[in-house]
């Protein structure tokens, strides 16, 4: 049976049909804005229509960056669109003339489904997912089984308070994880960097047009991948926090494979090399124990399409 997955974010909308074995045989965009809740409905269900007239479609999954209710109907709270309370679902099924059960998923669990099933941890029982883009978002999978919790928001590792009295996090803490294992982080730190060591900043400078405020951290992946010094180092600090957390999460959780995703993944082994360093250094027990399987994310961009519509079609 195909499923049509949606991965919602706050500037556009990408739609696809995902067959059985994990494959997009058609997709759309659409451009939305974050402020417009009853506009991004009506552009979810105008993709959607539109990919129902080429294609049989038993199931809908929209993946949503927010806390998910328990019944998968409704975005409880979302930071980034103006979703709270919002049934999801019964808003987008009221505009779609489609007999088919639509289901919402948090965005996280729906890139870390797709990687379970399809992608890197497809031969794993046991995995945590860390996608490290604008945010820090996990998905986890014990025994096979996504883990979503009593109310439907587990698995919100991005916000495991790491630095007491650190930065200012979205969610109205201060030193939440994400605050320093993001691209958001990167950013901040690299244009710190610039500021205070000029000396060695060139290369980013150049990059950004001479302006500090216009690095970004895909910047700070194309120097590092050229050998800037400075680049370098900042993507080791990243990883450095990026390990260090990921070794709290497994004395809880034990996972067999982590997996990393996310827009920072472009720098490959320049942030992998120094994640594992750090994993292995805060691992209890380390030397009796087996130590998980940290890769790279296979499925990339349109991991949250897949996992979406292999959870709405399940």
């Amino acid at each position: 049976m195909h499923a049509i997955g949606v991965d919602i974010g706050g500037t556009k909308i990408a739609v696809g049909v995902v067959d059985e074995a994990g494959k997009i045989l058609a997709q759309v965009r659409r451009d939305t804005d974050a402020d417009d809740v009853a506009g991004i409905d009506r552009a979810i269900a105008d993709a959607c229509a539109e990919l129902a007239k080429e294609h049989e479609v038993g199931a809908i999954g929209l993946a949503a960056a927010g806390f998910v209710s328990p019944d998968r109907t409704s975005v409880l709270f979302a930071p980034n669109i103006a979703w709270r309370e919002y049934p999801l679902a019964a808003r987008v099924g009221a505009l779609l003339d489609l007999d088919v059960p639509i289901v919402v998923e948090n965005d996280a669990n729906a890139a870390g489904w797709a990687e379970f099933r399809f992608g890197a941890a497809r031969d794993a029982t046991d995995m945590l997912m860390l996608t490290v883009g604008t945010g820090l978002g996990g998905a986890i999978v014990v025994d096979r089984e996504l883990v979503r919790g009593k109310w439907g928001v587990a698995a919100e590792v991005g916000h495991m308070r790491v630095v007491p009295g650190g930065h200012y996090c979205g969610c109205g803490h201060e030193g939440c994880w994400e605050q320093y294992a993001s691209g958001s982080a990167l950013t901040r730190d690299a244009r710190h960097a610039v500021i205070a060591q000029p000396h060695r900043a060139g290369r980013l400078l150049a990059l950004a047009g001479g302006d500090a405020d216009a690095v970004t951290g895909p910047m700070v992946t194309t120097a590092a991948k050229e050998g800037d010094e400075l680049s370098v180092e900042l993507l080791a600090n990243l990883g450095r926090w990026v390990g260090e957390g990921a070794a709290s999460v497994a004395a809880l959780l034990d996972p067999e494979l982590i997996v990393v995703g996310g827009g920072v993944g472009a720098a490959g082994e320049l942030l992998l090399t120094p994640i594992r360093k750090a994993y292995e250094s805060q691992l209890s027990a380390l030397g009796h124990r087996p130590v998980a399987q940290i890769e790279l994310a296979e499925h990339g961009n349109e991991a949250g399409i897949v996992g979406a519509a292999d959870l709405a079609r399940r």
